[in-house]
């Protein structure tokens, strides 16, 4: 289960707010990747943290609001399916990072970022592999940003319901790709994500290509 250790280490040569960032959707085919950066307050600490992914839907969403309501402060951003399409889906998910990061307040010192691949931030970081299962400031953090965007892909299934995104949230599975084959991509889909491509070329038009 994710601690505080990583947290603890740090405020003993750093003054200020420590801040756990994570993302979500990454992979998919369609929809915003979504970033949160979440400063928790070690004394108040919702019980039943984890990596988002080792939870059900009914758990994230139980604990969101508790998360919202004892952290010290929750910034969550996003980029959209244009700037992952202009400028890759790793240099989008970093500019996610730095705008969840810029929305604190207070403002994180320092951040711990799950993963190794340090963003750009307004504040130093750290990187910790696997740290939505290891530090709870960054578990914290992958919930809020797994149930933001699932929200985002709920209200998007609303307008396209054809592709499934209630349930698969915009990844490629079967179904989603069965739809892409009979509807056709959406402005919402990622062109430079090669399933979505390939129905572009198939008509004869140049996929939009993300820079590397």
């Amino acid at each position: 289960m994710p601690h505080y250790i990583f947290e603890a280490r740090w405020l003993k040569t750093i003054t200020g707010p420590i801040a756990g960032v994570d993302e979500a959707g990454r992979g998919p085919l369609a929809g915003p990747v979504v970033a949160a950066a979440v400063i928790l307050d070690r004394k108040r600490t919702p019980k039943g943290l984890n990596d988002s992914k080792q939870l059900s839907a009914e758990v994230r969403e139980a604990l969101f609001p508790r998360i919202m309501e004892m952290a010290i402060a929750v910034g969550v951003g996003e980029a959209s399916v244009d700037e992952i399409d202009l400028v890759n889906i790793r240099q989008a998910t970093h500019l996610a990072m730095a705008r969840a990061v810029r929305a604190l307040m207070p403002a994180a010192a320092f951040a711990l970022v799950d993963g190794n691949d340090a963003p750009a931030l307004p504040c130093r970081c750290d990187t910790i592999i696997d740290g939505d299962a290891k530090s709870v400031s960054i578990a914290a953090a992958s919930i809020i940003a797994k149930v933001t965007r699932d929200r985002i892909m709920r209200a998007l299934h609303e307008q396209h319901p054809g592709y499934g995104w209630l349930t698969n949230k915009g990844y490629g599975t079967e179904e989603h790709l069965s739809a892409l084959l009979q509807f056709g991509p959406t402005h919402h889909h990622r062109r430079s994500f090669a399933p979505v491509a390939a129905h572009y070329m198939e008509r004869g038009v140049v996929p939009l290509t993300a820079a590397e």
